[in-house]
C-alpha cells in the first residue's frame, strides 16, 4: 500500500456530455490549486453503474513528454493544453 489516497467527490449530472464538461472544468481548477491533482484520470460513470467508467481527458503521451490535456472525444491533434486556455 502507498501512502497516498484518493478523493473520490460524487457530483451529479443530468447527462454525460454535461458530466465531462464540469469534471473537465472542475479538474482544471483543482490542478491549479495543487500540482497533486491528476486530470488525466479523471472519469465519470452512470450514479447505478459505478463501475462502468467514461473518461474525461484524452491523455495520450505526447513526444517528447507530458500528455495530451483535451476532452477525450476531440478531434484536433493532440496538445498539452487547451488552445482555448492558451494565455496570450
Amino acid at each position: 500500500m502507498t501512502n497516498r489516497w484518493v478523493i473520490h467527490l460524487p457530483v451529479t449530472a443530468p447527462d454525460l456530455r454535461r458530466a465531462r464538461i464540469f469534471a473537465r472544468t472542475a479538474a482544471r481548477l483543482l490542478a491549479q490549486l495543487s500540482a497533486r491533482v491528476e486530470p488525466g484520470g479523471v472519469t465519470v460513470s452512470p450514479e447505478d453503474q459505478q463501475s462502468l467508467r467514461h473518461w474525461v481527458f484524452c491523455d495520450r503521451p505526447l513526444p517528447p513528454g507530458g500528455r495530451c490535456a483535451l476532452p477525450v472525444d476531440h478531434t484536433s491533434p493532440c496538445a498539452r493544453r487547451a488552445p482555448w486556455l492558451t494565455r496570450r
